[in-house]
Formats: structure tokens, C-alpha cells, sequence
């Protein structure tokens, strides 16, 4: 269980509420985070626009990887579209701290559609720990 400061001070996230996400669960070094996909959601395709599915695993990674109340910040990110959803599906990110090694720390990003529990997107991500806490 991490500071309840630490996850008050996430659930923040101005980005999470203009998208209408929800930071569902946040411990040390994992967050899950959902929404459900609107209309203005979609690409000319009609599917969910990548920069939603992206920015969705983003908000869950920031969450798992700020959850030692240290400062981190994002090196790299690197994404797998591997489904396209649509208006109505609720998609769900779950990020996971998979190694920390001083300065940085690498993450495992899932995201899925709630109901069917098929893979949406998988994520690799990595972030500097700056020497600073925020709470």
C-alpha cells in the first residue's frame, strides 16, 4: 500500500479527467487505469483514435511509476496496436514495474477491453527518477 498523499496527488491527473479516465487502483510501482470510448473518440475509421489507447497506458504508467512519491519522468515509450475498438468498449491500462535500477525504471504496459478481456495494445516504457519527491 503506498501514501494515501502520494495517491490522492495522482489522481490529480488533469489529462485522466479531460479524457474521462478513471485511476482506478494505484500501489507501488502499478496503476490501472479505465475509460469508456465516446464517439469523439474515434478516428475517420470509426475505431478508437491510437492517441486515446495511447494516452490511456500513458496515465497508467505515470501513475505506477510517480507511486514511490519520487519525481519520474518519461525516456521512452514504445507501443503495439494489436485490436481496434470501438464507441461503448471500456478499455482498461494496467502498468507494471518490471525492473528498477537506480536512476531508471522500465514498465510493462496492458491495455484491454474490459468485457471481452482481448489485448488492445501492449507497452514498453522507461522513466528518469529525478532527486526530488513531490509529496
Amino acid at each position: 500500500m503506498i501514501n494515501p498523499d502520494i495517491a490522492a496527488y495522482i489522481r490529480k491527473d488533469a489529462y485522466a479527467k479531460f479524457l474521462g479516465a478513471t485511476i482506478e487502483a494505484v500501489d507501488s510501482g502499478y496503476s490501472r487505469v479505465s475509460l469508456v470510448v465516446t464517439e469523439l473518440m474515434l478516428n475517420f475509421h470509426g475505431t478508437t483514435h491510437g492517441g486515446i489507447v495511447f494516452g490511456l497506458g500513458d496515465i497508467a504508467f505515470a501513475a505506477a511509476s510517480n507511486s514511490h512519491g519520487q519525481t519520474a519522468v518519461a525516456l521512452n515509450i514504445s507501443i503495439s496496436f494489436l485490436r481496434a475498438t470501438q464507441a461503448g468498449d471500456h478499455l482498461v491500462a494496467e502498468a507494471k514495474e518490471v525492473n528498477m535500477g537506480g536512476a531508471t525504471a522500465l514498465y510493462d504496459i496492458v491495455v484491454t477491453e474490459k468485457k471481452t478481456g482481448q489485448l488492445v495494445a501492449k507497452s514498453q516504457a522507461m522513466v528518469y527518477r529525478k532527486r526530488e519527491s513531490f509529496v
